[in-house]
């Protein structure tokens, strides 16, 4: 198996590949969720990713759902032991359930600790920024949680880079617990903002990097390459940015090098992604066990000249 990474400065070590568990209770049942599980931890991986807010924009569902799931599986299973776990609190669940209040958090999270039928959360996101409360107030919090071993580490996504300096220049002044990992937007297509405002952030602080859409949507995985064929995609919203030239550009790249490597296009783009000395792991989701070959690219080492022609077909 390949050689796991660690996460920023902290002790947690994962196989490099994450599972976006955004996808369990929107697009994936209960079935199909414990299947794509034990298929993943089943073939050695190790990463698995969610938040309180997953899948509230599903007619009928309220948040909370893939954590269920999750939680089901792990009781099912008995592999807590097997798995690091993330998950996030901070998103807009509903008008009432938002923000980074203290005691907000410190409820939030015995519920995502209760859906997740765990003691601990490995690694806790602040989700989204909440402007209206001092960083202070949010890292007392986690601090307050990890001396209670309800979380061992703490990250953030979503949060301008002023506003992470903030927190860590906060968390070393008052001998606090500070974010250790970043989990920014980043793929082949998307990668002038994280490549122009955070990369340079993340090499001075030293902060692991779990990028969130690595697939672009399944953009990236060269399934989709007319406004035709997102129509009936539950993700059509934001696979309409990726319809033009730059973008088929990056898939005519994106399908050479995957025939040099006998790879598929999904799998070279979450290589690229691992090539990035600056990422730690990118995540990335299927609704179906079979979809799961994109776990290859863990293994894929692309040469020096395929990572340049990669580089420059998405150039932007």
């Amino acid at each position: 198996m390949v050689k796991k990474r660690k996460i920023g400065k902290s002790g947690l070590e994962v196989v490099p590949f994450a599972f976006g568990g955004n996808v369990f209770g929107w697009t994936a049942d209960e079935k199909t969720s414990f299947n794509i599980l034990d298929a993943y931890v089943g073939a050695g991986f190790d990463f698995i990713d969610t938040a309180d807010v997953y899948s509230a924009w599903v007619p009928g569902n309220k948040g909370g759902e893939s954590e269920t799931i999750i939680g089901d599986w792990l009781k099912k299973t008995g592999k807590r032991n097997e798995v690091v776990i993330s998950t996030k609190v901070g998103a807009q669940v509903s008008e009432t359930h938002r923000g980074l209040k203290k005691d907000y958090i410190l409820r939030e999270v015995e519920d995502s600790l209760k859906r997740l039928q765990t003691d601990h959360i490995d690694l806790y996101f602040t989700h989204f920024d909440d402007l209206t409360t001092p960083v202070g107030e949010t890292l007392e919090a986690y601090a307050q949680l990890i001396k209670e071993g309800k979380v061992r580490y703490i990250a953030t996504s979503n949060m301008s880079p002023e506003r992470i300096r903030e927190s860590l220049k906060y968390s070393e002044d008052n001998n606090l617990p500070s974010y250790i990992c970043l989990q920014p937007q980043y793929n082949l297509y998307d990668r002038k903002g994280y490549e122009s405002t955070y990369e340079s952030l993340v090499k001075e602080t030293g902060l692991g990097v779990v990028s969130y859409y690595s697939l672009a949507s399944g953009f990236l995985t060269g399934k989709y390459h007319s406004v035709e064929d997102i129509a009936s995609s539950a993700r059509k919203g934001q696979l309409e940015n990726y319809i033009n030239d730059r973008g088929q550009a990056i898939l005519t790249a994106l399908s050479e090098v995957a025939k040099e490597y006998n790879a598929t296009q999904g799998q070279v783009a979450l290589a690229w992604l691992l090539a990035r000395p600056s990422i730690t792991a990118p995540i990335a989701s299927v609704s179906k066990v079979e979809q799961l070959d994109i776990l290859k690219a863990v293994e894929l080492d692309l040469s020096n000249e395929a990572v340049e022609k990669l580089n420059e077909a998405s150039k932007y």
